[in-house]
């Protein structure tokens, strides 16, 4: 039998860092009113010249140096993004191209901020069939330019950044299970108006802007983060107390909260950056996961588990032994 397993973690953020008290200079909010509302704190704001792969460039570089591989290696790339570079070639190729790396597989996947979790459970997949072994996993969002400035309904929330993992084949399960899910009853709730077919032609550059109805999103996103886990440790047996740690998307501190108490977890055991990011859509929950590698807090042989929810609504979940 083959599995799958995490071998390296990376990430990359934009150097430039807007606070709380940045964002007081050009929209009608405050810090407190930020923090005590979303727990966001700072966030990494691409500037106007860098593009989504570039993030998921650097990121991969730190991934394939902690799994101690080279790009030559890497056999498969799966991109989960709802910001790429351009409409097409997908996102993965051009990533592919800037590493040098030639022939394997890319792709992207969009299921905005459970792109990642779809991404790694895609991956996994093709691991367990024998078709891969060795793959680089990306979660990427330059999230800030699709957002309207002006709105400080959506423009405290979102930041950039881009998490990568590098996933091989195993003897005993890494990933133990994974578990997707999607509803498009809800897209008016949470969307972007713009697309291919849709109106691209008729808008200019900043005519657009994410559209969310805030307080739907929250009930609904808290209901599905607590059942997706649920049906991960029912599915395996597990129960709640042997989990190490909960890798949630980090899209607001409240829900995170909401989410933990749901599962009756103890926030001692939940990875939280959302303070220092703000919520980075797709690479939320790999930039949280490096984030607590590199520090110490998961170590090898631990139980985690990590989900998502995000517009569509999509959402998703992976149980791992690290």
């Amino acid at each position: 039998m083959i599995y799958s397993k995490i071998a390296g973690t990376g990430r990359y953020l934009p150097e430039r860092i807007m606070t709380n008290a940045d964002l007081e200079k050009i929209v009608d909010t405050s810090d407190e009113w930020i923090r005590t509302r979303t727990g966001v704190e700072r966030r990494h704001v691409a500037t106007e010249d860098q593009l989504t792969s570039d993030l998921c460039v650097e990121a991969a570089k730190n991934a394939i140096e902690d799994a101690g591989i080279t790009a030559e290696d890497i056999d498969l790339i799966v991109v989960g993004t709802t910001s790429p570079d351009l409409i097409f070639p997908n996102i993965a190729t051009i990533i592919q191209e800037k590493l040098g790396i030639h022939g394997c597989p890319a792709f992207s996947i969009e299921a905005a901020c459970t792109g990642f979790i779809y991404a790694l459970t895609t991956t996994d997949k093709f691991i367990r069939a024998g078709e891969t072994k060795c793959a680089l996993v990306i979660g990427a969002e330059i999230i800030t330019k699709l957002i309207d400035w002006t709105d400080r309904a959506t423009c405290v929330l979102f930041g950039d950044g881009a998490g990568a993992v590098i996933v091989k084949p195993a003897d005993e399960p890494g990933i133990i299970s994974t578990h997707l899910g999607a509803d498009g009853k809800y897209k008016e709730l949470l969307y972007y108006p713009v697309g291919v077919s849709k109106d691209l032609y008729k808008a200019g550059v900043g005519d657009s802007r994410i559209i969310m109805s805030g307080n739907e999103v929250f009930k609904v996103a808290v209901r599905t983060l607590g059942n997706v886990a649920t049906i991960a440790l029912e599915a395996n047996g597990i129960d709640k107390d042997d989990l190490d740690w909960l890798i949630p998307h980090q899209a607001n501190l409240r829900i995170i909260q909401a989410t933990a108490k749901r599962l009756g977890l103890p926030m001692e055991k939940v990875i939280v950056t959302v303070q220092d990011h703000g919520n980075t859509s797709a690479a939320s929950v790999p930039l949280a996961l490096d984030v607590a590698v590199r520090d110490g807090r998961i170590k090898r042989g631990q139980l985690i588990l990590m989900e998502a929810f995000g517009g569509g609504f999509t959402w998703g979940s992976v149980l791992m032994r690290f």
